[in-house]
């Protein structure tokens, strides 16, 4: 598989994954840095990170409730172990259904043994159309 194929179902696999924070959390490096549209400042680490997502629900539960959040239109550009994946989330309240939010997203993200791992996320909200 291509570091470009790689780097697009790492993408497509996080989001799968989002209903269990463990496996989501996973890709994260630990001292990743975030941009997110509602927190006013530059968080640092997962433990920051938590502070805007609020405490972690069951696997099972959360995966009741979990809104359809599905990549789109991913670019990817890797330099050897470092690579940069720019995309738009799509979220719905179940697939198929009307889209209620729009995000615009970059990840860089490191190679280390374990795989790919985000090491900065930067997203935006962007108006519904």
């Amino acid at each position: 598989m291509t570091a470009t194929a790689e780097l697009e179902h790492f993408i497509v696999d996080l989001y799968e994954d989002l209903a269990d924070r463990a496996a989501f959390d996973a890709r994260l490096a630990d001292d990743v840095t975030v941009w997110e549209t509602p927190w006013p400042t530059l968080m640092h680490g997962i433990t920051e990170l938590d502070e805007l997502r609020g405490p972690a629900a069951d696997p099972e539960e959360r995966r009741r409730n979990l809104p359809s959040v599905v990549p789109t239109g991913i670019v990817t550009s890797d330099f050897g172990d470092t690579g940069v994946i720019r995309y738009v989330l799509e979220v719905r309240p179940a697939a198929g259904e009307p889209l209620v939010e729009v995000v615009r997203v970059t990840d860089v993200v490191r190679r280390d043994a374990d795989g790919w791992r985000i090491v900065h996320h930067h997203a935006q909200d962007m108006p519904v159309e």
